[in-house]
């Protein structure tokens, strides 16, 4: 639907290769404003399941969406063969689905099936691109999730209507994320509130009947928690969660930062990054999404990496960044928005004042060098500080964490580490940690409910 899209997302489409071997399944696509765009790998009894928690959404939301399910997999002998006939029920049921057909034994799991007859019974409007059958399946060279969000993310920008008044919105979801009854309707009230291009969806991982299980994710969680929570007190632009399955942006701004990137992990860092880098990345706390804790070698490293890296137990996960680095870093973004004028060697000295690791850090990275350029290009003050922000963004501020911890400020243990962030925050957290906290997990959930409250207080705590 080409009429009233903005050029600059008619520009877009047209840099991109065209490529229409893959089947794609779809009903009608009249007033769709909004798109959701879930990869799939093996994914049958994790899919269906999410989008049963979809179609529970308002009839009036899910009539002006379209939820798109990316089926994927690498060719023969690279993909498990046991994943490709998964990928294979998954898609004669979503076409099933898709043309309002009943098949007689689309699956023998009951609660697929009544996932199945809710989803049939509902207002949810869905389609299917095929990355999987013969022909169709992703490259075996950069065939990742990043390849899969991008092709259904391009492939929504062609059906939104955009002769509609209404926001139009696209939706990052996981096939084993759940979410609220509210999703779509607070997310939209965020959007059309706040007159943002992108934002996060407060997220919260499932409680898992394992124990061990529950120990690993409750660990990582408070991990990516304590991070941002240092960004935040720093005063960084990028203090925001990077979880794939939370992600919402307008169509503009996935045009302007050219799409989603292809890679085969960390994917949602780098989108997020960018689009950052031209508008602020907004909160919503209306609403939660809810990803699974499976273990998983789909990636090099992400959740089910730190699953599987928490199980085999040969590191100690009870680890955080000392929060000393998150005032060094408070002093350096302090410092360039007042000071960014001047001379880099001026510049330097003050990092030097600030920590000597610092300005190590900015010669290695060539501040010298940049420096100069950006202020000759940008000599209003605003402007200077925006390019500041664009250079030294989320993937240099997260070098300079680990350059810091590299080579003077080691990382601590986890439950005393946080109590110092609180301090230096002025936070009071309710819950004594001590030493043996780290092997008491109900008082480990303690502390990610706090954390989770603390910066969603809508979040329904387990």
């Amino acid at each position: 639907m080409t009429d009233g899209m903005p050029a600059s997302i008619q520009q877009y489409l047209k840099r991109q290769p065209h490529d229409d071997r893959r089947e794609f399944t779809v009903g009608s696509c009249d007033g769709i404003e909004q798109i959701v765009v879930i990869p799939a790998l093996a994914d049958k009894e994790a899919l269906f399941d999410t989008l049963h928690r979809l179609s529970a959404n308002q009839p009036s939301e899910l009539s002006r969406t379209l939820v798109i399910c990316v089926i994927n997999n690498r060719g023969k002998g690279l993909a498990d063969p046991q994943d490709i006939a998964n990928n294979r029920q998954t898609i004669t049921i979503l076409r099933s689905l898709i043309h309002g057909e009943v098949l007689a034994a689309c699956t023998s799991d009951e609660a697929i099936a009544r996932q199945i007859r809710q989803i049939r019974s509902s207002h949810l409007r869905l389609a299917c691109l095929d990355a999987s059958s013969p022909g169709m399946e992703m490259p075996d060279k950069g065939g990742g999730v990043g390849l899969a969000r991008k092709l259904g993310l391009d492939k929504a920008l062609s059906l939104l209507d955009y002769q509609s008044t209404a926001k139009k919105l696209l939706f990052n979801l996981d096939a084993d994320t759940w979410v609220d009854p509210c999703y779509f309707s607070a997310v939209r009230y965020f959007f059309e509130d706040q007159k943002g291009h992108a934002a996060v969806v407060g997220f919260s991982h499932r409680p898992e009947a394992d124990p061990i299980l529950q120990a690993a994710i409750c660990c990582y969680e408070i991990f990516l928690r304590y991070y941002v929570l240092g960004l935040r007190f720093a005063g960084s632009p990028y203090a925001f969660h990077s979880i794939g399955s939370a992600m919402v942006c307008t169509p503009e701004i996935y045009a302007a930062v050219r799409g989603m990137n292809r890679r085969e992990a960390a994917e949602d860092f780098y989108f997020l990054d960018k689009m950052a880098k031209l508008a602020p990345v907004g909160r919503i706390h209306a609403t939660t999404v809810y990803p699974s804790a499976r273990p998983s070698r789909r990636v090099p490293f992400g959740t089910g990496q730190r699953m599987i890296r928490f199980i085999e137990g040969k590191h100690n996960e009870h680890l955080l960044y000392d929060p000393e680095i998150f005032r060094i870093l408070g002093r350096w973004l302090e410092t360039m928005a007042g000071c960014g004028w001047q001379e880099p060697q001026a510049i330097l000295t003050m990092a030097e004042d600030i920590h000597p690791l610092l300005s190590a850090f900015l010669e290695l990275n060539c501040f010298q060098q940049v420096w100069p350029r950006i202020q000759r290009n940008h000599r209003d003050h605003d402007r200077l500080r925006k390019q500041f922000h664009v250079w030294f963004d989320g993937f240099k501020t997260m070098k300079l964490v680990h350059y810091l911890t590299e080579n003077g400020f080691p990382r601590g243990e986890m439950f005393a580490v946080l109590q110092d962030l609180f301090d230096m925050m002025k936070i009071h957290c309710p819950v004594a940690m001590s030493e043996k906290t780290k092997s008491n997990i109900p008082e480990q959930m303690q502390v990610l409910d706090f954390l989770r409250q603390y910066e969603n207080p809508n979040i329904s705590l387990t």
